[in-house]
């Protein structure tokens, strides 16, 4: 969440001369509502059963593509071992400097279902770090872990496609 995964993926993508899928917007398309829409009706334990049987779907019938998904889609279920099947994928960790992190989420909170009724920073940080102790674990899974904290979109773009033309058992 805020790391730059929708933005640096585009980049990535275009790069690769590859498709660009978000999986957020796949989501969106597929149900006929927003993110925070599906939340707000649906809740969500539906919401994560609906993602990942859209990302099983993606990853099934995509291949040389770029995926974005959620900062808490690796989390839930088996959809880290689906995005993470070294013979078809190659995952990266997008890291962010919890400082950095936490502005970044700080000015977008409003367009972020998971944060929009956070009014205090401090509430935020707390919710952020919390969040990261839980997820950071399946997060070192990845493959890949690319920190982009001092790194502009098309210069992590770059550090993706460089890793990823390393032999995969560095």
């Amino acid at each position: 969440m805020g790391c730059g995964k929708t933005t640096i993926g585009q980049r990535l993508a275009a790069l690769l001369g590859r498709d660009f899928y978000d999986l957020d917007q796949v989501i969106e398309s597929h149900y006929g509502a927003s993110i925070s829409t599906i939340f707000k009706e649906k809740g969500t334990v539906y919401f994560r059963k609906l993602e990942a049987k859209v990302l099983g779907d993606l990853l099934e019938h995509q291949t040389d593509v770029v995926v974005a998904t959620g900062g808490g889609t690796p989390v839930y279920g088996d959809n880290m071992s689906l995005i993470n099947d070294a013979k078809k994928n190659r995952c990266v960790y997008l890291k962010v400097d919890n400082e950095v992190l936490i502005q970044r989420l700080w000015k977008q909170r409003q367009h972020r279902p998971l944060i929009a009724s956070i009014s205090a920073i401090n509430d935020l940080e707390e919710f952020v770090r919390k969040h990261l102790f839980e997820r950071t674990f399946t997060y070192e899974m990845a493959q890949l872990k690319i920190d982009v904290t001092d790194l502009d979109a098309d210069r992590a773009a770059q550090a993706i496609k460089q890793a990823c033309i390393r032999p995969k058992s560095l």
